[in-house]
């Protein structure tokens, strides 16, 4: 199982990630609601909602050795699940709004569940994240994002009952953040969760260890590129977390510097916006790569920012997110905690719908013209994306039988007076015998498992018959529609297949099946044409010298609807989408 399908088995609330946040004074929260209308509604209801599955999911029977946890999806009793179950009630019993509105029968599961992350909780203050981590302290930050505001909402709760669970649940905290002074990371964006949580927790029980860490991650800088991306480009899953921790640093610590990488990444991802509100996620290096994705996750760190800095665009894609997303946006928590989140934003400034930028360090290119929306990618083994409206090509790759190893990936992209240009090299060498001196050495024949020349074997011998083959994808664009053109030289009558996936569930044109391959269609000549609801995205003209389309060494065929185009090298074609 991957991280993702875990991920999604382990869900247990509508909140999405909560950001930490300092706490609100104790009759503060109440009054601030008022200001964020209809969303906030929207939240508190959908809270509501959820509450009673949530306690039917808890762990009651008695004697249970995860007495009060909630199991995920496979059976697991997670920490992570039981922290959002406490986030959750928590919110439940701190919004006016809500029927649950200092509900003492909460107070009971609530005590249960914090009873479960202290018993779940090792001595050096970790837990376990099943699908991958055990006693880790990344995943702990984590969880301590969502259950450091709940903490200063329960001490604020006029209930006894309810603000009881308050002092257990700093137990847990406390000891967690303990665990994060000394404990490790795995991935870049695990320093910056790691200093939010410390930084939250520091607002509860301040501690001089916690901002003494801190400081030994930030000492490390910000892993921001200038074209205003982080190291791990994951655009709907850890830029935002990245964001949103900066910030948190950023207002509980007074440290204002920090809001300049946010500034500079939420302009940068202006740019990656499909006309539907998805964004862009081809270049990423995680688990969300080809991934669809809303600008959800973003909602918190432009929120906040459009009014810190009074930006009309930023506030113009909260209004988006808002539209768009709105189901998603998972910061009831924050409406809670932080009475100035709700502030009312300054008027929209026109967001960027035409444009193109080349943003040289992430390998990648967008040109967006209104409806339709173009992206270019090097190192990546997609080389082009397209939407028009609702219609989206997906995927543009090819491959070649060039001695199993053709998948297109180019090594460049250069773009100039609206010309970006993808190169490729590759060659394929045959190996000689080993020398007598070689031999005498004890240099003998050495096989890889597959049965060819293991790498150490090759490394000695000399190269000869080398075959070589440079691609060069050529692409320009005028007023939305795109030209790209091939050129694959070298060796001659290497098999060359062009596939255009694209997403499920639409209508094509002007193609014909091929046999044995489900969902995967030529097109020989002409243009074609793909439909989904009003949107059509045409593309031509089609060249068919065979249907060698499942080429040896290449990627599997995408999920959806893929169309092809073949050849043979020497292979010069042009392509146009529209």
């Amino acid at each position: 199982m991957n991280r993702r399908r875990f991920l999604t088995a382990s869900a247990t609330t509508s909140l999405g990630v909560l950001a930490l946040r300092a706490p609100a004074a104790e009759n503060s929260a109440p009054a601030a609601l008022t200001s964020s209308g209809d969303l906030l509604t929207d939240l508190i209801r959908a809270n509501d909602a959820q509450i009673p599955a949530l306690l039917e999911r808890q762990e009651r029977r008695p004697g249970h050795r995860w007495l009060g946890g909630l199991a995920n999806a496979y059976g697991l009793h997670a920490a992570s699940d039981t922290g959002g179950f406490v986030a959750a009630l928590t919110c439940a019993v701190s919004a006016p709004a809500s029927k649950y509105y200092r509900a003492k029968e909460l107070a009971e599961p609530l005590q249960r569940a914090v009873a479960y992350l202290l018993a779940a909780q090792y001595d050096d203050g970790t837990v376990d994240y099943y699908a991958t981590n055990f006693r880790s302290p990344p995943d702990t930050a984590f969880i301590l994002e969502n259950v450091c505001p709940a903490c200063a909402l329960l001490r604020a709760n006029p209930e006894p009952a309810l603000a009881a669970v308050a002092a257990e649940l700093g137990r847990f905290i406390v000891r967690g953040a303990d665990g994060l002074v000394t404990g490790g990371v795995h991935t870049p964006n695990h320093r910056w969760v790691v200093c939010a949580a410390l930084a939250s927790a520091h607002t509860l029980f301040p501690n001089p260890k916690y901002l003494g860490r801190i400081e030994q991650w930030l000492a490390e800088g910000v892993d921001l590129d200038p074209d205003g991306q982080y190291t791990e480009k994951s655009t709907t899953v850890y830029s935002p977390v990245v964001d949103r921790a900066l910030l948190t640093v950023a207002r509980h610590l007074k440290r204002p510097e920090l809001l300049e990488p946010v500034r500079k990444n939420l302009e940068m991802t202006l740019y990656y916006v499909h006309p539907d509100g998805e964004v862009v996620t081809e270049a990423s290096r995680r688990q969300d790569r080809y991934q669809r994705g809303s600008m959800a996750r973003y909602y918190y760190s432009y929120r906040h920012l459009a009014r810190i800095d009074r930006n009309g665009r930023f506030a113009a894609i909260t209004r988006q997110i808002e539209r768009t997303a709105r189901g998603q946006i998972g910061e009831l928590m924050t409406f809670l905690v932080d009475p100035e989140f709700g502030a009312a934003l300054p008027p929209d400034a026109p967001l960027p719908t035409d444009y193109a930028r080349l943003f040289a360090h992430s390998g990648l290119a967008r040109i967006r013209r209104g409806a339709a929306s173009g992206t270019i990618l090097a190192n990546n083994t997609t080389l082009f994306s397209f939407r028009k409206g609702a219609a989206a090509l997906e995927a543009l790759r090819f491959a070649t039988a060039f001695f199993g190893k053709g998948q297109f990936t180019a090594d460049t992209l250069d773009g100039q007076n609206g010309r970006y240009v993808l190169r490729q090299e590759l060659d394929g060498p045959y190996f000689q015998p080993l020398s007598k001196e070689q031999i005498a050495g004890g240099e003998h024949t050495k096989m890889a498992p597959n049965g060819t020349l293991a790498a150490n074997s090759k490394a000695l011998r000399l190269r000869s018959n080398i075959q070589t083959l440079q691609a060069v994808v050529t692409l320009t664009e005028q007023a939305g529609a795109f030209q790209l053109g091939f050129e694959i030289t070298g060796t001659t009558g290497v098999p060359v297949a062009i596939e255009l996936a694209f997403r499920a569930g639409g209508k094509l044109q002007g193609v014909e099946p091929v046999a044995g391959v489900n969902d995967a269609y030529l097109l020989r000549s002409g243009t074609g044409r793909y439909t989904l609801g009003d949107d059509v995205i045409e593309f031509g003209p089609g060249c068919v010298e065979h249907t060698y389309t499942q080429i040896r060494g290449a990627l599997p065929k995408w999920e959806g609807q893929s169309v092809y185009l073949t050849g043979l090298t020497p292979f010069r074609g042009t392509l146009k989408i529209s």
